[in-house]
């Protein structure tokens, strides 16, 4: 139990560091890392939300890209003295029982939460805009990439169930993977960048 527990707590130390110096480097200007910190953070936060939400995919999507999207925009509020992993934890304990208030449906919820004061507001219609440049996206990836990366970085499923229900070696999955998230990176990095808004 002991080495699990250390072993747990070193894999969080590992993903507090890699989250926290891509979203600082992020904050410093480097857009490349920006996206990485939130594509990292997009796979996190699927399987956070499912573990809490299961039989509502639909509504987990929406979560997540509403989560990110909040992320976004209240980024600026990120002091780099506090961890990363908490203070995106606040933002998706507070977005999942906003879901769960406007739905009046506490029984969905399969694991407990811990209440959050309202710090975050984003807009519905952007994180539906946000979804549908991913799936865009995706949808130029051949599917011996696209299948991949959907059911493993995106749905949280092991390489070994996916190489299973497809028919494709793991190796072929994870490579699949590789190739298919740099053709994502190139084809991202091509993309016209966003007006910076002044800071305040």
């Amino acid at each position: 139990m002991e080495r699990h527990s250390s072993s747990h707590d070193a894999a969080h130390a590992h993903t507090e560091q890699t989250l926290r110096s891509l979203m600082l480097a992020g904050l410093d200007g480097d857009a490349a890392s920006y996206r990485r910190f939130l594509q990292l953070l997009g796979t996190r936060l699927r399987s956070f939300y499912r573990r809490r939400l299961s039989g509502w995919p639909d509504d987990v999507e929406d979560l997540v890209q509403d989560t990110l999207l909040a992320i976004h925009n209240q980024r600026h509020t990120y002091q780099p003295d506090q961890p990363v992993t908490a203070w995106v934890h606040a933002i998706a304990r507070y977005k999942t029982i906003d879901l769960l208030r406007a739905r009046q449906v506490r029984e969905a919820l399969h694991d407990p939460l811990d209440d959050e004061s309202a710090l975050f507001d984003t807009s519905d219609s952007e994180a539906a805009e946000a979804r549908r440049d991913l799936d865009q996206l995706l949808a130029t990836l051949p599917d011996r990439q696209r299948l991949p990366i959907e059911q493993v970085k995106l749905e949280g499923r092991s390489v070994a169930d996916v190489a299973r229900d497809t028919g494709m070696s793991e190796s072929a999955v994870k490579i699949g993977i590789h190739r298919g998230l740099k053709a994502l990176a190139a084809r991202i990095a091509a993309m016209p960048k966003p007006r910076a808004k002044a800071s305040p």
